[in-house]
């Protein structure tokens, strides 16, 4: 490794922990379009960062990126097509569990039954 790729690492590092710092103090300016763009936007630079410059995606294959934006993409439809489900906490001839132990205070015909007996 020559003098110039590794002072071009810790150039690339100094850069990732300043996104850090900003990452960390947008949300508490409290302002909700700041902390999105700080939560998301710098968090995917940083992840176009490390891939490109430390696991060295720009010197790889031409299928490579192609096979990465493939698995992103079924990847996000398939928790797109599970989260109404995930989501909701109950629906048609269903309730889910945790949901209601977590969320919902106890009904009067479940709590204490056996007791009375």
């Amino acid at each position: 490794m020559s003098e110039n790729s590794h002072g071009n690492y810790v150039k690339i590092w100094g850069i990732l922990l300043v996104l850090l710092i900003v990452s960390y103090l947008g949300p508490m300016l409290e302002i909700q379009i700041v902390t999105l763009l700080t939560a998301f936007g710098i968090a995917g630079v940083k992840a176009y960062m490390v891939a490109k410059h430390f696991m060295h995606v720009n010197h790889v294959p031409r299928f490579v990126p192609y096979l990465m934006v493939t698995c992103l993409v079924f990847m996000l439809l398939f928790v797109a097509g599970t989260a109404p489900d995930v989501y909701k906490a109950d629906g048609d001839n269903w309730v889910k569990p945790e949901a209601e132990w977590l969320y919902m205070p106890p009904r009067d015909d479940q709590h204490g039954a056996s007791a009375h007996h």
